[in-house]
């Protein structure tokens, strides 16, 4: 689905889309995305921040009360606080115009190609069990259900929320610099500012009732970057 509200960028994208193989769904009001977003239940939503109506935020933040399509947020304005105010309510990456529509398809691409924790083959020391639930405390992460919970309590979290602590929780005693998890989540042909991981953690912690001082689930190793913590 792409919600822009410049009629020519939005035929562009979505002729970029189509000739990618996408079934597309154009909209340029942000109350009629969401809608839209209801009856077509996207896969993917393309979204630009300046919208009438409802601006982007407000559709990304109704968006994520009943879908998990992978949101990549399109701003004409380049200052930081509109990347991180987007990313707080589940963006899952931003563009910032004038882009190339090559490189949005290219992103597109490496978030549907996202290798998801539940195809791993678990080792030779490990069980069916041990590699689909991981623990850290009262925190438990469901690899194949997707579902985590602290203190049996469910936590909600976006796609790309839940993909970032499954690479933590992969080897839990590692540390992954942001290009590990960037390359983890994102894929390797992503490219852009790699602190848009450490806006992903601060959610993490947020939902998880965690802060960077305790680290109970997530850990800063300054210099170098996160890793899983013990849940203590």
């Amino acid at each position: 689905m792409v919600v822009e509200d410049e009629a020519p960028l939005a035929n562009l994208i979505g002729s970029y889309l189509e000739r990618d193989g996408f079934e597309t769904a154009l909209t340029g009001d942000g109350t009629d995305a969401v809608a839209l977003a209801r009856q077509v239940d996207p896969d993917v939503v393309v979204l630009d921040l300046g919208l009438p109506g409802l601006d982007g935020v407000e559709v990304c933040r109704q968006l994520r009360t009943f879908s998990d399509a992978y949101v990549v947020m399109l701003t004409a304005r380049t200052e930081e606080i509109d990347t991180l105010i987007g990313l707080s309510v589940g963006a899952d990456d931003y563009m910032s115009k004038p882009f190339s529509p090559r490189e949005l398809m290219a992103r597109i691409q490496a978030m549907l190609r996202r290798p998801r924790a539940s195809t791993a083959t678990p080792g030779p020391a490990e069980t069916a069990t041990t590699d689909l639930i991981r623990r850290a405390g009262d925190l438990a992460l469901d690899v194949d259900g997707r579902d985590v919970t602290v203190a049996g309590r469910p936590v909600a979290l976006t796609r790309t929320e839940f993909d970032v602590l499954a690479a933590l929780a992969r080897d839990p005693g590692t540390v992954l610099t942001r290009a590990q998890l960037i390359e983890a989540v994102w894929g390797p042909s992503w490219t852009g500012d790699e602190h848009l991981v450490d806006v992903h953690i601060g959610h993490l912690r947020r939902k998880l009732g965690d802060d960077a001082t305790r680290g109970r689930y997530v850990r800063t190793v300054r210099g170098v970057g996160y890793k899983m913590g013990a849940g203590q």
